[in-house]
Parts: C-alpha cells; structure tokens; sequence
C-alpha cells in the first residue's frame, strides 16, 4: 500500500545469502498480510485448524523465519501502534475493497469457479488482534524479538534503522523511505531459500541519483498522494512531481495540499518508541508445539522436523543472546 516510488529509486537485487550476519527490521502488519493473502488452499480458502482458526499467517512467519535464519540474518518484526488520524479514510476504504470482494468470493465459490474464487479470496485477508497477539507469542517462542510501534510500524523500523540497531527495514511499502529508512528491502516473503526477486534499496543512493534530500522525496509523494492525502494534487503524476520540485515550484501547489506542514511531519518527525530491546534467545519447543501443534493442528513430525532445523543454526547452538 502507499505511494508507488519505485521508479525513482535504484533497486539491487540480492538473495537471502546477503543478509547473513545483518539484523532486519520486519514490518509485521505487512508481512503478515503477504501470508493471509497467498498462504490458501487451491480455491481460495485460507489455512484453518478444524475449529475454523485462520493458520496461514502462522504458518508463513514460522517457516519463513526459518528460512531467514538458516540465511544467518537476524530478523525482528516490529508491529503498528495506532496509525495517525489522516490514514482513517484510506483503512475504511480497503475494508470496503475486502467486503465486497468477500461477497465475490462467496459467490465464486457457490458456482465452482476455483480460479475466480482465489482471485477475489485475495483481497479478503482481515488481521485480528488476536492474530497478531499470537503472531507476538509465537514469535517469542521462536526466540525472535518484536518491537510494538506507539504509530506506524514503518516508522519505527525506519527509526531503529538510522540508530544503526538494524541493517536495513523489510517491507513491501516504498513509504519506507519517507520516513528515511537507511536500506529498504523488498520481496523478502519469496519463498525458497535463494529465491530470486528480492530487493534491496539504498536511500543514499537513490537520493543521490535524484540529487534530493528526504524532504523533497516526502514533497513529491505528498504531491502524487500517499495514505494520509490519497489522490495527492489533481493532475499531477510522478513525472509533474519530480520536475515540479527540481525546478522549485512547490510553493505554487503546497496550497494545494492541504495540512501540508502536519503530513509532511508525519514522515519527517514520526512518533516513535526508544524504549524497545534486541535480543535474539534459544526456541522453547514446549511452547512452539503447544501453540502449532497442540491449539492449532499443525503436523507434528513436520513441526519437529522444523524445530531441528532452529536448534541446529550454529547460532544456536551456543546460544543466539551470545552472537551480536
């Protein structure tokens, strides 16, 4: 979601090698949705336990922590707080997308269209607190810290980002960068342990390449429209955007923006929390396989198979606490 500032930044890409021995702020939220959306049976129909428990966003950040760690990264996932009130309208707005799309997919599935059923199945994935509060326990039982964001989540992993806490932000949201997140990557929800397409991002680079500072970039996304203005100033697309502020014209459309010094603040100085900690632990398999297996059906072998697959991370073997 957010503004689409993909064509102007530079984009390397990289494989999860690359991120072995680097600590990777996850945005949760949105990682989370990448699972609820993909992770279904063939027509459409998320993952559940037999008392109708959706498991497809446990399942996606369990195995593909894994994956992560195997890769020698460090993740932590940092979860969203209360987003400012300019985002209400944007998050009204999709959860009128995902109810219409559920009445599609209902009917889709009544008439035996698999294909159009997942297609429409898609757009349906709706995050509970209870979700995410099992995300959070699950996450501790795997060792793996999270960070609980007082606003938005890509804020503060951009934060922790540029305190040099973390390498770099995982996201699919280029927003990312309006809050100035040193390193942006994106795609990390590939599966496969060399899974090609990921990205990496370099703000320095990229607003090097633009010759724009921070400022300018949030200008031109405020222009185009982000989640607290969508719609940004009429007629104007990325291109207009760009030459407006090289050219120094902004000032002939900010009125055009309204509340523009509150938006630009948003990104430029976010509510963030300093008090948060680092610190990756041992799994406690007790714990993993009372939560999969025992509350939510997961395989048993294949949760063992997995657990092994942790605990024989040289990492943690002498403990993870002990490695940074």
């Amino acid at each position: 979601m957010g503004v689409n500032l993909r064509e102007f930044t530079i984009r390397h890409e990289i494989e999860l090698s690359d991120l072995k021995g680097k600590k990777i702020a996850i945005d949760a939220y949105n990682f989370l949705f990448q699972f609820l959306a993909s992770i279904r049976q063939p027509d459409g129909t998320p993952l559940m336990d037999s008392k109708g428990n959706v498991t497809s966003h446990l399942s996606g950040i369990f195995y593909r922590t894994i994956n992560l760690l195997e890769a020698g990264a460090k993740p932590v996932f940092v979860f969203d707080g209360s987003a400012p009130m300019e985002k209400i309208s944007v998050q009204e707005a999709r959860e009128k997308i995902r109810a219409e799309a559920r009445v599609k997919f209902a009917e889709a599935l009544e008439k035996g269209e698999t294909e159009e059923a997942r297609k429409y199945a898609q757009q349906t994935s709706r995050l509970t607190r209870e979700m995410v509060t099992e995300t959070k326990e699950l996450l501790t039982a795997m060792g793996i810290p999270w960070v609980q964001a007082l606003a938005e989540g890509e804020a503060q992993a951009a934060f922790m980002a540029n305190k040099g806490d973390v390498w770099a932000v995982a996201s699919q949201d280029y927003d990312t960068l309006l809050f100035a997140a040193s390193r942006l990557i994106r795609n990390l929800t590939i599966s496969g342990k060399k899974a090609a397409g990921i990205e990496m991002i370099d703000l320095s680079e990229t607003l090097n390449f633009l010759q724009l500072d921070v400022e300018s970039l949030v200008r031109i996304a405020l222009l185009i429209g982000t989640d607290y203005n969508p719609g940004g100033v009429q007629g104007v697309g990325p291109k207009n955007a760009l030459k407006i502020i090289r050219e120094k014209k902004f000032d002939e459309y900010k009125s055009k923006i309204p509340n523009y010094e509150r938006l630009k603040n948003l990104f430029l100085k976010p509510l963030v929390s300093r008090d948060y900690e680092l610190t990756w632990r041992e799994p406690n398999p007790v714990k993993l396989k009372e939560i999969l297996v025992t509350r939510h059906e997961f395989s048993d072998e294949r949760i063992d198979s997995a657990i092994k697959r942790i605990q024989t991370i040289p990492e943690n073997q002498k403990g993870l606490g002990d490695f940074f």
